[in-house]
């Protein structure tokens, strides 16, 4: 058997591991699903739930085996994944605020990590019942049908996806008038997976991110066909000491010259032009 057949039989078993690993923490979750969930803070006021800690326990029993690593925003950073090839990113809920006001815009995080470059995801959204799972080489699927990245190719009239609290902060006020529609949404991990699904133009954030934010949504993009750059334009890599990214943008193939660096220098002029 060649290697590169090697390679794609072991990313299909981490699709259907990861599939089987949504699967089980999107039926954990809904009991959490009536009602207003009983929530708390951690440092830096970010809100956690019981779901999110019961969808983290249920993800790492499913998912993690010998010698792998783990990345999850639910628990203390083990620092030792930094000596591992292969590692799990994940992001039990993406979008708390979102889940504890009933919004429909989270979504259950899942990223694969070789050698630092996101390979594989799944992201569920258990309230719309979409799944999205796809790895590098295989493309990417919405609920079992294959789909890929816009081909849009102007900027003119295209969907952007704006995370809700960078709107309300004011953070998008310098592409006021810029040529394309804004869309507010929720959970970046939810918005790069409906960049990755050819539902929207592109995405991006001008807030830093966690790598258990973007891993599994970074994945789908790239599987899809799509590109995921940071704000400076260079590519994204996992398993780092400091899991904050300074912001990102993802985009179908064709918008990418278009939008290379553009968001960073219209905020840039904003700010200080």
């Amino acid at each position: 058997m060649s290697a590169v057949t090697v390679k794609d039989s072991a990313r299909s078993q981490v699709l259907r591991r990861i599939e089987e690993a949504l699967d089980a923490a999107a039926r954990s979750i809904s009991p959490f699903l009536v009602g207003m969930p009983k929530m708390e803070f951690k440092s830096g006021r970010d809100p956690v739930t019981e779901a999110d800690r019961t969808v983290n326990r249920i993800l790492r029993d499913a998912l993690l085996e010998d010698g792998e690593g783990w990345l999850s925003e639910e628990n203390v950073d083990d620092l030792s994944r930094l000596g591992k090839e292969r590692l799990w990113v994940v992001d039990p809920i993406d979008g708390t605020r979102e889940f504890i006001c009933g919004i429909p815009e989270w979504c259950i995080s899942v990223g694969f990590v070789e050698d630092g470059r996101a390979v594989a995801g799944g992201i569920c959204n258990p309230v719309t019942g979409e799944v999205f799972l796809g790895s590098l080489g295989e493309g990417v699927k919405l609920n079992g049908t294959p789909v890929s990245a816009s081909r849009r190719q102007r900027l003119e009239g295209a969907v952007v996806l704006a995370s809700r609290s960078e709107i309300a902060r004011g953070e998008w006020d310098c592409f006021r008038d810029a040529p394309f529609v804004a869309r507010p949404m929720g959970s970046v991990a939810y918005k790069l997976a409906l960049v990755a699904a050819g539902m929207a133009d592109a995405t991006w954030t001008v807030s830093p991110k966690h790598e258990w934010d973007i891993a599994a949504g970074s994945a789908l993009v790239e599987a899809a066909g799509g590109l995921v750059r940071n704000l400076n334009g260079s590519e994204l890599r996992f398993n780092n000491p400091s899991t904050l990214f300074p912001g990102l943008l993802a985009c179908g193939p064709q918008l990418n010259l278009k939008l290379n660096f553009w968001p960073r220098d219209r905020r840039e002029d904003s700010e200080y032009g």
